[in-house]
């Protein structure tokens, strides 16, 4: 029994309790969600350089976690230009790149669906044989000790059982966040959990288990991955990860195991992006002009009439009066029109005429 199925409030072992550590870590991600916005409206030439950064450190993070390594000289050549590729691990990093940009531009277009997973795992594998196809044969999770001795640390489910596990899992999924078993980022980790240990393709599994956290991720509204890398910060944690993956894999066939640590540890990622961002972008100053420009690119935005509160709050941390100030200032020269007083007044943009403001 998996994961996501034992939150289910038919499951006769039912997940009940949610440990004080991981409701700590809600709150503190909730709150950080809530001050999203604020920051990228805040400082959009310092979000673009982040954005750059992270879909770099994202497809060689991901990459590396899992043995697959390109020369550094190469890096931004593939990642963001249109090399001939030397081998099948510039093919792999390139492939992570081109799945990471679809989500990122589009991620309400890719379902939580099978055909979604398979499609990430095409992407990643290169021009392997069987990319973006469930595997035909058992695979156990097997690891290696510097002395060369190795152990099955995962009896994964059978290649045979492996397609209906994963038609299994994508529907709890959405029953899940349909019916509300619990929060839905711990509905998430536990997705992530049970992919992990169903390990439904003969390679490359963790970096789609990766490309589908940051997708659901995004599809919760935690959108902090597109500026800062998931994957560098689970590269940088690569212990931990493991050690919890195993804690949490433990009895995941006879539906006994723990996952919470395995959960606890996915928010602590998160938790740590959001730090970092909030470093990187919370307390950067906005340029001299920001706060104007800010404001000119909401009234552009509106369609006929508007309020002054409309523009208050497509500019959150900009104040109401400042904002009065701007559009007088524009009427006077000309660029917008009023009717009414205070805050009923109804505002109009002129023609084009903001252009070169």
């Amino acid at each position: 029994m998996n994961t996501l199925e034992r939150f289910s409030p038919r499951s006769p072992s039912q997940l009940k309790e949610v440990p004080a550590s991981v409701g700590w870590y809600l709150a503190d991600l909730g709150e950080s969600r809530g001050k999203q916005e604020l920051f990228v409206k805040q400082s959009p030439q310092v979000l673009k350089a982040l954005r750059e950064h992270a879909l770099i450190e994202s497809a060689v993070s991901s990459n590396r976690i899992e043995g697959v390594e390109i020369e550094q000289a190469r890096v931004g050549t593939i990642v963001f230009g249109t090399p001939l590729l030397k081998d099948r691990d510039e093919e792999s990093v390139r492939g992570y790149r081109d799945a990471l940009q679809r989500i990122h531009s589009a991620p309400n277009d890719l379902p939580i669906a099978v055909a979604t997973i398979q499609e990430f795992h095409r992407l990643c594998s290169g021009e392997i044989w069987d990319a973006g196809r469930f595997k035909e044969k058992d695979s156990d999770i097997i690891e290696k000790s510097p002395d060369g001795r190795v152990r099955v640390r995962f009896k994964t489910v059978p290649a045979n059982q492996a397609p209906a596990a994963m038609e299994r899992l994508v529907e709890d999924w959405r029953d899940c966040l349909r019916e509300r078993w619990i929060h839905p980022l711990i509905a998430l980790a536990a997705f992530n959990l049970d992919f992990l240990c169903i390990h439904p393709f003969r390679d490359v599994n963790g970096r789609v288990s990766r490309l589908l956290l940051l997708l659901q991720t995004y599809h919760l509204g935690y959108e902090v991955g597109r500026y800062i890398s998931l994957e560098r910060l689970i590269e940088q944690n690569k212990e931990r990860y493991y050690e919890t993956l195993e804690l949490g894999s433990r009895g995941w066939h006879e539906g006994q195991h723990d996952p919470w640590p395995y959960i606890g540890y996915l928010f602590f990622i998160l938790k740590t992006a959001y730090r970092e961002f909030d470093e990187r972008v919370g307390r950067v100053v906005p340029p001299k002009g920001a706060k104007a420009e800010r404001v000119l690119d909401a009234i552009k935005r509106q369609v006929g009439d508007f309020r002054l509160v409309d523009i208050e709050q497509a500019c959150p941390g900009v104040g109401r009066e400042w904002i009065r100030k701007q559009l007088v200032a524009m009427r006077r020269q000309g660029r917008v029109t009023s009717t009414g007083r205070g805050l009923a007044a109804r505002w109009r943009l002129k023609s084009s005429r903001l252009a070169g403001v």
